[in-house]
């Protein structure tokens, strides 16, 4: 009895020690490698609410253990992540730890000024991304390398996993498209991690004046692109689960369209819908929600459909998937008023429109960009940090 006990023992413990070894360590985690570059150093934090090692906030545990940030830089949603898409979000100090919080995002997209440059020596950015192009947080970490490079300045990348790193996906951007939500010329999935993309910027030299930012990347541990990573933390509040995550690159398309994508409902980017959609049995209202005050199409009761039910391994297998805005354009039936301007510059091509007018299908539009996704993978090849 005693034997078979200890061989229980052994066992479990075996166990435990594998299931150990296989959980994703992300950069954040691991204390040992990046502590020891902070002593004696300024340092600045790129975050927001994902920015967690365990129940603690990277912030909050950096201060507890005396380290010297002088300043939190802030995205798109703000630095505690409850702020709406796009809403104006002011500089401030955080209440817990009394560190000045400088917003990336009053009103857009923005670089800070010399003074905030001058109160740091090296930047460490920790912040959950989901790997889309239309996506701001890649964004501002690109403009604070930028920001960087030119004042001479460390950035320290404290990698985590892409939710949506198991694929590359969608057209190359245009540049005559860039903008806030379209910065760098990659596909609209391009299945890159933060630590990845940044090597690639400094590598394929898209910074200003072909300048390199001094980075160094805490890669995660136990991670490759083929691992399917659920994230603890919602990385923006219309986001909440992996299904709206995996949607995603799909439905946010109907941003630049009238339909509603389920802003202000318990369904974001999982529906979608219009007061003048006919034939549908689903309908929902959207109303105004922390997160969500001022939704497209408040108060309306919108048809449409719910994806909601969709499999995991359905959508993985469809990727971006054109089919949802085909279908509410030929339902609508407005012509060219079904897109806004803004359609280009979340799609990043101008053939996909025209295709839409013209009656193709997904599948026809999705063949157009097959040489821009082999094209990619190539391209990026040098820079990925992870087994593919």
């Amino acid at each position: 009895m005693k034997v078979l006990r200890l061989l229980i023992l052994c066992f479990a413990i075996t166990f435990c020690c594998q299931a150990k070894t296989g959980k994703v360590i992300v950069g954040a985690e691991q204390t040992n490698v990046y502590l020891p570059i902070l002593k004696n150093k300024r340092i600045a934090v790129l975050s927001n609410h994902t920015g967690m090692i365990g129940n603690e906030h990277l912030v909050d545990m950096l201060h507890r253990e005396k380290y010297n940030v002088t300043a939190i830089f802030s995205p798109e949603h703000g630095f505690r992540g409850t702020a709406d898409a796009g809403e104006h979000v002011k500089s401030s100090v955080d209440e817990k730890t009394g560190i000045p919080i400088r917003s990336l995002y009053e009103g857009g997209l923005n670089r800070p000024g010399n003074e905030a440059m001058g109160s740091f020596d090296i930047l460490i950015v920790d912040i959950q991304d989901v790997g889309l192009r239309f996506y701001t947080y890649y964004v501002t970490m690109v403009k604070m390398m930028d920001a960087c490079a030119e004042f001479n300045k460390k950035v320290l990348i404290l990698d985590r996993p892409n939710p949506n790193g198991h694929y590359v996906d969608g057209p190359i951007l245009d540049m005559r498209y860039k903008s806030g939500v379209g910065w760098l010329p990659v596909p609209v999935v391009h299945g890159m991690t933060l630590g990845e993309i940044a090597m690639m910027v400094n590598g394929e030299r898209w910074l200003t004046a072909s300048r390199t930012c001094d980075v160094t990347v805490v890669k995660c541990k136990n991670y490759t692109h083929r691992t399917m990573y659920e994230l603890p933390v919602a990385p923006s509040p219309n986001l909440p689960d992996m299904k709206s995550i995996y949607l995603y690159p799909s439905t946010c398309l109907f941003e630049a369209t009238p339909v509603s994508l389920g802003r202000g409902t318990d369904k974001p980017f999982k529906v979608y819908g219009h007061p003048n959609m006919t034939g549908y049995s689903y309908s929902f209202t959207p109303r105004s929600v922390p997160g969500a005050k001022n939704p497209p199409l408040l108060n309306k009761l919108c048809h449409g459909v719910d994806l909601s039910g969709k499999s995991d391994e359905e959508i993985w297998e469809k990727g971006l998937d054109l089919s949802y805005v085909i279908d509410a354009y030929r339902n609508l039936n407005l012509g060219d008023h079904f897109f806004r301007p803004f359609f280009e510059k979340l799609i990043g091509v101008d053939y996909v429109r025209r295709m839409i007018k013209e009656g193709k299908s997904a599948d026809e539009i999705k063949a157009m960009w097959k040489d821009d996704v082999e094209k990619f993978k190539k391209q990026r090849a040098p820079y990925l940090l992870y087994a593919e």
